[in-house]
């Protein structure tokens, strides 16, 4: 299984458009960082004018764990299509080349294989996650400091001490990482069926685009299907900022993640075992 999982995460990285995605997230977080440090101060404060109107705030606001709420905020939403464009060609892209049935000509059983190209996806996928942590936090955190978290909120205003933010960041990644993880596994499953990888990859934004939309409606229909859909538990990184956290809650959209994960990958072996290989 190792040299296996060696060859993959070779050809994953030795392909230039591999690394787009980190040029992409790179680009992002410095782009905001510099905005917020030119001109933070005038964004936090027309953002807290009516909180300010009652209370006097001081310390730190605009800290480096206010720019990584924010930097996260922007980008989860986003890393889904950048994720896609490995993940999605990992079956497809070998199938286009002609390459897939040459692949299975060698003393690897096809389960073994499959295994191989998704492993290789998630390593892919958790090292551009650290790459966003090491940017939006740690990179924030030089530049603008240290200081206790304030998050508005529609109804309320969370304030969290600094000495209590650094841990739910580390959880918060962490649940970041399983639903980056469950659309790793979905334009993998979509690869398997494809021949071509711009089709996974248009597929997997297009259901992730779908089930935001149905997600968001207020249809009474669709609020019967909200608490099965993945991008309803996706943001759920967000709950470990309320205080206390809401660890049922947490744990309910970490089991429905990892449930369609097992979905994904069983259906994916199921269907890959059968499959007519004909490229």
């Amino acid at each position: 299984m190792w040299p296996i999982l060696r060859i993959e995460l070779f050809k994953i990285f030795s392909r230039p458009r591999t690394y787009i995605s980190f040029v992409a997230i790179t680009v992002i977080v410095a782009l905001i960082q510099l905005a917020l440090y030119v001109d933070g101060k005038n964004y936090i404060q027309f953002g807290m004018q009516s909180l300010t109107q009652g209370f006097d705030i001081e310390g730190n606001v605009l800290n480096g764990y206010l720019v990584c709420f924010i930097i996260l905020q922007t980008l989860l939403i986003h890393v889904p299509l950048l994720i896609a464009l490995v993940a999605g060609d990992a079956i497809a892209g070998e199938a286009n080349m002609g390459t897939l049935r040459i692949l299975l000509t060698r003393p690897v059983g096809r389960v073994e294989l499959l295994l191989a190209k998704f492993a290789a996806s998630l390593v892919y996928t958790l090292l551009l996650l650290v790459w966003m942590a090491l940017l939006a936090l740690f990179l924030s955190l030089f530049i603008f400091g240290k200081g206790d978290l304030m998050i508005l909120k529609s109804e309320e205003v969370v304030v969290l001490a600094q000495n209590d933010v650094f841990w739910r960041y580390g959880w918060a990644f962490l649940f970041a990482s399983l639903s980056m993880v469950m659309v790793a596994a979905l334009a993998f499953l979509l690869s398997i069926f494809a021949d071509n990888s711009i089709g996974p990859i248009i597929t997997t934004m297009s259901i992730v685009i779908l089930f935001t939309i149905l997600t968001t409606l207020d249809i009474p229909f669709f609020q019967l299907l909200r608490p099965w859909l993945f991008t309803t538990h996706m943001l759920g990184w967000k709950a470990f900022f309320d205080d206390p956290i809401p660890w049922q809650a947490v744990s309910q959209s970490a089991a429905i993640l990892l449930l369609h994960i097992l979905f994904f990958a069983i259906l994916g072996a199921w269907v890959f075992k059968r499959k007519d290989i004909l490229s």
